[in-house]
């Protein structure tokens, strides 16, 4: 992605495994206002064979001290997230931070007021917004296709009925569990298209044999107009549901998730070939109208091409150019407190 500003923003991750690897590293070395000149890997050096040019620290601190990066990506464990963006801020870093920003929102105002003390940018990671999926499902809305909406479901499960080995995601401590695993995901993406609702009600389960947190859980969202919306998400479903289901009062809109960049990244392909971010066939979403006869109508959307590429260039725009980011103070905020109620 080319640059409107010559300025190139150097950048550290605090962390390379999946994350880094996958969401992060690819994304700050392909856009050109970005140099990816180090990461934290306090065992395994993998980054290098990725990255031969890179510089593997030993500690958070030894990257803190770098003061080269500008920029550091916050993708440690949940529960180090507000620890970890602190000691950035303070060590005079812009910050990119990983979902959940932090466990409270007294925690991130916190954060707030620092970085408006030391004059330095908050940025939040928020990929679901630029998923294929996540795309048509706006573009229907845009098209006032469905006419008003009555009500709206997201949905993201998986199926794994054992305790798995992050601690940070299966013990019993700050931050943990689905909801703060998926739930930042599901509640982004709506909180971007209606804002802040006016109620909510949220239901948490725990169905693994032995587990110590939350791995289900189900929110209804009221917003005006009589407009609800519902985001659900479980670690035992076998046969997933749809991931989108709108209901308005023309029509409905139906779609999978489908969005391929994760599996993509993961199995090595960079952001420059041919295929990158295009669904498999198949996974259209279906729009069915109804007309004032009766008459139904059904339609095939195409699904929009997926690319994290433009959250990365948004935070460059910031940077360089004041442009406001897309995910706000006050997004994040809402997401917060849902989260922590």
């Amino acid at each position: 992605m080319s640059t409107n500003s010559n300025k190139i923003i150097t950048a550290g991750l605090l962390a390379y495994g999946m994350s880094g690897k996958v969401f992060h590293a690819p994304f700050l070395h392909t856009h050109n206002g970005f140099n990816l000149k180090a990461v934290v890997e306090r065992s395994n050096k993998n980054a290098v064979n990725d990255y031969p040019q890179i510089t593997s620290y030993n500690s958070v601190d030894e990257l803190l001290n770098d003061l080269e990066i500008e920029l550091v990506v916050v993708n440690t464990p949940n529960n180090l997230h507000y620890e970890h963006a602190k000691a950035a801020l303070q060590s005079g870093k812009h910050i990119l931070v990983e979902k959940p920003f932090t466990a409270t929102s007294a925690q991130a105002k916190e954060l707030f007021e620092l970085a408006d003390e030391v004059g330095k940018q908050i940025f939040f990671y928020q990929n679901r917004r630029w998923d294929s999926d996540f795309a048509s499902v706006k573009k229907v809305l845009a098209s006032g296709k469905l006419g008003k909406l009555n009500e709206m479901h997201l949905r993201y499960d998986r199926y794994r009925n054992t305790i798995g080995p992050k601690v940070f995601k299966e013990k019993a401590i700050e931050a943990a569990g689905l909801l703060y695993d998926l739930g930042p995901h599901l509640l982004d993406q709506v909180i971007s298209v209606f804002g802040k609702p006016l109620s909510y009600h949220k239901i948490l389960g725990k169905n693994r044999k032995g587990t110590e947190v939350d791995d289900y859980f189900t929110i209804q969202l009221s917003y005006p107009d009589s407009v609800n919306v519902f985001v659900t998400s479980s670690m035992l479903v076998v046969n997933p549901q749809a991931a989108f289901v709108l209901h308005g009062v023309y029509g409905s809109f139906i779609k999978q998730r489908a969005d391929i960049q994760e599996e993509q990244l993961l199995a090595g392909m960079k952001l420059t070939d041919d295929g990158y971010g295009i669904e498999p066939k198949g996974k259209d979403g279906l729009l069915t109208t109804i007309d004032d006869d009766g008459n139904k109508t059904e339609t095939v959307i195409p699904s929009e091409i997926g690319s994290y590429l433009p959250l990365f260039d948004a935070v460059y725009q910031s940077l360089t150019n004041d442009k406001p980011y897309p995910v706000t103070r006050e997004n994040v905020i809402t997401q917060l407190e849902i989260l922590e109620s």
